[in-house]
C-alpha cells in the first residue's frame, strides 16, 4: 500500500517546512523563479485549451500538470509553503524570521520567472511584435483587466471580494501541496495533488502567481491596467488572502484535526517527553510489514 495516514502527512508537512526553510538564497531564487516560469506556462496551456475547445473546464483540467511538474522536482512554489512553513514554526522547528527570508525570495524568484515567460510569450504570440490577430492576446487582456480594474469599480466590495476568492484558492492550492504526501508512489501523488489544483482553476478563484504572470503579461499586450492597479487591486490582497487561506484552512486547521493535545498535556504534567511522531517513511515501512 503506498498510501500515507493523515498522522504522518502532518509530521511529514512539518518536517517540509523546516526543510524549506533552511534553504539558503540562492536556491530559493531560483527554484522560485523556475516554479513562477512553469505555472505560468501551465496557465498558458490551460488558455489554450480553452481557446480550441471553448470549454473552460478543460482549461482546469489540465492546469495541474504545472503544480505537479513543481512539486515533483522539488521546486518552490511560495502559496504551498504558506500551508506548511507555518506549521514548522507552531512547532519551534524554525523561526519567524526563516519562515519571511524563505517568502520573500521566493516571491521574488517568481515575480522574475513569471514576467521573463510573459515577455517571451507575448513575442511568441505576436510573432515578434508584428501581429496581433491571436485570440490568446485578447484572453491575457480581458483576464488582466478582469483580475484587477473590474474589483477597482466595485470598491471595498471589490477589496473584499478578491480577498476571499484567493482565500479560497490557496486553501486548494496548499492541499494539492498537502496531498502529495500521502502516497509513496509517483503516480498516487500525481493524481492526489491534481484534484484539488483543478478545483481552484476550474472556479477562478485568485492565485498570485498564476496573476504574476496573467496581469503584466496583459499589460504588455494592451490592457488597460496601470501598475498601481495591478498591485492594490490583485497584488496584495490576493498575497495576503492565499496566506490567509493556507494557514487557516489547511495548516492550522489540519493541524489541529491531528494532534493529540490530550496526550501532550498529561506528558507534561508528569515530566516525560513528548511521544515523537512517526515519520512517513518509518509509516509505510510498518504498514508493509504487517
Amino acid at each position: 500500500m503506498d498510501y500515507v495516514k493523515p498522522a504522518a502527512v502532518l509530521t511529514a508537512m512539518i518536517e517540509a517546512g523546516k526543510n524549506k526553510a533552511e534553504l539558503p538564497v540562492m536556491q530559493l531564487l531560483v527554484r522560485g523563479i523556475l516554479g513562477g516560469a512553469i505555472l505560468a506556462c501551465a496557465t498558458t496551456l490551460a488558455y489554450t485549451a480553452v481557446a480550441q475547445t471553448k470549454i473552460p473546464m478543460v482549461g482546469a483540467v489540465i492546469f495541474p500538470v504545472g503544480f505537479v511538474i513543481i512539486i515533483l522536482l522539488g521546486l518552490e512554489l511560495i502559496t504551498g509553503s504558506f500551508g506548511l512553513i507555518p506549521l514548522a514554526v507552531l512547532e519551534k522547528k524554525t523561526t519567524v524570521g526563516r519562515m519571511l527570508n524563505n517568502f520573500v525570495w521566493v516571491a521574488a524568484g517568481h515575480l522574475i520567472g513569471c514576467v521573463v515567460y510573459a515577455v517571451l510569450y507575448g513575442l511568441t504570440l505576436t510573432k515578434m511584435g508584428t501581429d496581433m490577430s491571436n485570440p490568446l492576446i485578447q484572453t491575457l487582456i480581458t483576464a488582466s483587466e478582469a483580475k484587477t480594474t473590474a474589483y477597482k469599480h466595485l470598491g471595498g466590495n471589490g477589496m473584499m471580494l478578491v480577498t476571499i476568492k484567493a482565500m479560497l484558492c490557496n486553501w486548494m492550492v496548499t492541499l494539492g501541496a498537502v496531498m502529495a504526501m500521502s502516497s509513496t508512489s509517483t503516480s498516487g501523488k500525481i493524481m492526489a495533488m491534481w484534484l484539488p489544483i483543478l478545483i481552484f482553476f476550474g472556479q477562478g478563484f485568485e492565485h498570485t502567481v498564476v496573476n504574476m504572470f496573467v496581469i503584466p503579461a496583459g499589460m504588455m499586450l494592451g490592457a488597460d491596467v496601470s501598475f498601481g492597479d495591478w498591485w492594490i487591486w490583485n497584488g496584495i490582497p490576493v498575497l495576503a488572502g492565499n496566506f490567509i487561506g493556507g494557514v487557516l484552512f489547511t495548516g492550522v486547521l489540519f493541524y489541529l484535526s491531528q494532534r493529540s493535545f490530550k496526550e501532550t498535556r498529561k506528558n507534561a504534567e508528569l515530566g516525560l517527553a513528548p511521544v515523537r511522531k512517526p515519520t512517513v517513511t518509518e509509516t509505510v515501512g510498518l504498514e508493509r510489514s504487517l
